[in-house]
């Protein structure tokens, strides 16, 4: 199912001989053994000799070496040099701080810093509230993880995570313009956590929480946002519920079923798999069944924390029990945030008809798409290499665009259906089909469409703060 991807991108500086051939065998050695080439240069050429860089494409660190010791072997061949294309992007990091104002000569430096920056100081100090108009506040965002649930790799600790929060503070600047910065604590203790995140508040418009581990997320974010007067958002699970949200409307119309005649499966009840039910209930379905690894949660089932009895006691009206396989049949639409290769195609044959699949376990799925393509109408996944990718950064850059915007304190469930409701607006009519249900995540619309809605859900329920002006998603 796997197919060489840039994740795993190497180029091989290669010293060949320079004959007719020397060409068609290299590229022929890499795909023999399995590698996709992406670029051929000659780099030098000489009547003895000729060096070439060959970048190609592997499935992993070990294929890697693979393509590497297949072109080793060729007569009269040496690598010289294999560079890591993804470590290359990450040397010295990826974002970087400038400055937004010129400091040419002392006029400038005398009003941006000493003696003119004193007033400014003494102005917020007087009304707090114009830290939101006179510094970095009104457009920074703090992203912050403990790294203990980074992306599929689990507890790898903060320093470890360090580059996935660099990446997420790219997307925010590249998407919607918006300064954000990694907080990486070295702490897995809840309290210590809520308390770091409170005291570095005053510097930052917005909280984006990253990759912490469940149940202490939904603790660490709860608190907060009783603590703070700015919006505190989990992206792990309210990012990835909108994304649901908006791919499952879009679905439904494809095969022109309502919601509220649906029957749906979220397999996995962590950080997503809650927030994804808590959103979905919103939209009014007939019914939701979860299913965690212990089988289906209902009503009744000993050994349930609070969160889990609380999913219990908004779901499953039937008080149904059993296994994910049991849960499967005769579902309308199966959601899964949890563990690969878990349903075959023969499940999914079980659904109703004209059924849609979200399997978004990464990298691989809960079921193979390929499989499920076969049974299903309508199938997504969390992959880059199949269509209908579901992917946070539909949605993080505009709402905090939106949140930023607006001057919101706070973040409510409205917000996040006025963005689920906006990305899958996006796509038009005449666009939609079973294989194009979300909008690509490089289309300029989405974040300006997001931020706008989630300024007037913002500004409808009057969670902002004094004096926020237009937004500029407006404009």
């Amino acid at each position: 199912m796997a197919i060489p991807g840039p994740g795993y991108s190497i180029t091989m500086r290669i010293a060949a001989p320079p004959s007719a051939s020397a060409a068609g065998d290299l590229t022929s050695a890499v795909g023999r053994a399995g590698g996709v080439i992406t670029a051929f240069d000659v780099v030098e050429s000489a009547a003895g000799l000729m060096v070439v860089d060959l970048s190609a494409n592997a499935l992993s660190a070990d294929h890697a070496d693979e393509i590497t010791d297949a072109v080793n072997a060729l007569p009269g061949v040496t690598v010289r040099k294999v560079s890591d294309r993804t470590f290359l992007v990450h040397l010295g990091g990826k974002i970087e701080v400038t400055s937004k104002v010129p400091l040419r000569n002392r006029d400038d430096l005398s009003r941006a810093y000493t003696p003119g920056v004193a007033r400014v100081c003494m102005a917020i100090a007087e009304n707090p509230d114009d830290a939101r108009r006179l510094t970095i506040k009104r457009n920074t965002v703090a992203v912050v993880t403990d790294g203990t649930a980074v992306l599929g790799l689990g507890n790898i600790g903060p320093a470890a995570a360090l580059p996935v929060m660099e990446g997420k503070a790219a997307l925010f600047k590249k998407f919607a313009g918006v300064d954000a910065w990694p907080v990486c604590i070295d702490s897995t203790d809840t309290e210590e956590i809520i308390r770091t995140v409170q005291l570095i508040a005053p510097v930052y418009g917005g909280i984006n929480l990253e990759d912490i581990a469940a149940p202490r997320c939904f603790e660490i974010e709860r608190r907060l946002r009783e603590l703070l007067d700015i919006p505190v958002f989990h992206d792990d699970q309210h990012g990835t519920a909108i994304v649901v949200v908006a791919a499952l409307r879009n679905a439904l119309r494809v095969v022109k079923k309502d919601i509220r005649d649906c029957r749906i499966v979220v397999s996995g009840v962590g950080a997503a798999g809650n927030a994804i039910i808590r959103l979905l209930l919103h939209q009014d379905p007939a019914d939701i069944v979860a299913v965690d690894i212990k089988g289906i949660v209902h009503r009744g089932r000993e050994g349930m924390d609070p969160n889990l009895a609380e999913v219990a006691s908004r779901t499953n009206k039937y008080v149904q029990a059993g296994s994910i396989h049991d849960a499967i049949v005769g579902a309308d639409v199966f959601i899964g945030v949890s563990a690969p290769n878990i349903l075959t195609g023969a499940d999914i044959e079980k659904m109703n008809s004209d059924a849609i699949v979200f399997a978004l376990a990464n990298p691989d799925p809960e079921v193979d798409p390929i499989e499920a393509q076969q049974h299903a109408a309508v199938v997504a996944t969390g992959r880059s290499d199949f269509p209908n990718q579901i992917n946070n950064v539909l949605a993080f850059p505009g709402v905090f665009r939106g949140l930023l915007d607006a001057q919101a304190r706070m973040i409510t469930d409205e917000m996040l259906t006025a963005a689920a409701l906006a990305i899958a607006d996006v796509v038009a009519p005449d666009q939609l089909n079973a294989s194009y249900i979300v909008p690509s995540v490089f289309d300029e619309k989405v974040a300006k469409a997001v931020a706008r809605a989630v300024v007037a859900a913002a500004r409808d329920g009057q969670h902002v703060a004094g004096g926020a002006k237009e937004s500029a998603a407006t404009s």
